[in-house]
């Protein structure tokens, strides 16, 4: 299954970079993940109301809080179901309206404390990277 994050805004931060690259790069034997740089909200908003064949996840305070193997399970769900793909939204420092949270199929929160929306992209990878590695029995989770 594809995984695709769409984040608006570019990160900015060297550092960060990296840390989204090492993650990318370490879940690609488990599950392809790619990050896809929006300029502003509203180029997430046209991914959204897109109809691609794709499970869409708004990454929002006001969504489920998950622990890992929870959120392991959500993947291998839409796996089972025979999703071939799933797109996960980081919107901007405003974060997303009515209207998006109803366009969405689940929304998912990371933590109930305000993030920065380029520290949301860095937890997002690792998490998403952690639950992969956790489906395929890889023994970099530790409960």
């Amino acid at each position: 299954m594809q995984v695709r994050v769409y984040a608006a805004g570019k990160l900015k931060d060297a550092g960060l970079e990296r840390m989204c690259a090492t993650y990318c790069k370490r879940a690609r034997p488990f599950m392809p993940v790619e990050v896809v740089e929006v300029r502003a909200l509203a180029g997430l908003r046209k991914r959204l109301e897109s109809r691609e064949p794709a499970v869409r996840i708004l990454l929002d305070e006001r969504g489920e809080q998950l622990t890992t193997r929870e959120l392991a399970g959500w993947i291998q769900g839409y796996r089972e179901r025979g999703a071939r793909s799933l797109a996960l939204f980081i919107g901007d420092a405003h974060g997303f309206d009515n209207e998006d949270r109803a366009r969405a199929d689940r929304l998912l929160a990371l933590s109930r404390l305000t993030l920065p929306h380029r520290l949301v992209r860095v937890v997002l990878l690792e998490q998403l990277y952690r639950a992969a590695s956790l489906l395929a029995g890889h023994p970099y989770h530790h409960d």
